[in-house]
């Protein structure tokens, strides 16, 4: 995925709700992909996002986190944190591999497969705008408003 492009996907969100990307038009969206529920930097950037909401809300942008867990696990995060937006669930990860953040990383010397936290900004026909490669989960809802 690159600037420029028109995504469309489809993902069940924590109700189990399906969400077409095509149901945003009209809506900036912020569409982030995190490694893992309830996990330390995933928690800190779900809590800015969910800090900053209603600043996003008045830029007339929505937001929706995708990662591998299943809805269980998302409902079970966005319950424990209040999160007040859609978390996407992609087990088979369709969507994680067409948005190309499904790569090699490493850690503690081992080499393994995963999510690389990356965030997507797209326009009100849902074109991809900015991407926000290897973000800092601490600043990262300050960064998205700012390129608002």
């Amino acid at each position: 995925m690159k600037e420029g492009d028109k995504p469309d996907f489809a993902l069940k969100d924590q109700h189990g709700k399906v969400h077409k990307f095509s149901d945003y038009k009209g809506k900036k969206i912020i569409l982030y992909f995190y490694p893992k529920d309830d996990t330390p930097g995933c928690t800190k950037e779900a809590c800015g996002f969910r800090d900053a909401f209603a600043l996003f809300k008045k830029h007339n942008a929505v937001i929706l986190g995708i990662s591998a867990d299943d809805e269980v696990s998302h409902k079970t995060f966005a319950e424990k944190y209040d999160l007040p937006f859609t978390l996407l669930s992609d087990p088979e990860k369709k969507v994680i591999e067409q948005f190309g953040v499904w790569k090699e990383k490493s850690m503690y010397g081992k080499t393994f497969f995963g999510i690389v936290r990356t965030t997507f900004l797209m326009d009100e026909q849902g074109v991809v705008k900015k991407i926000f490669p290897k973000v800092n989960p601490e600043e990262h809802a300050k960064e998205i408003l700012d390129a608002l």
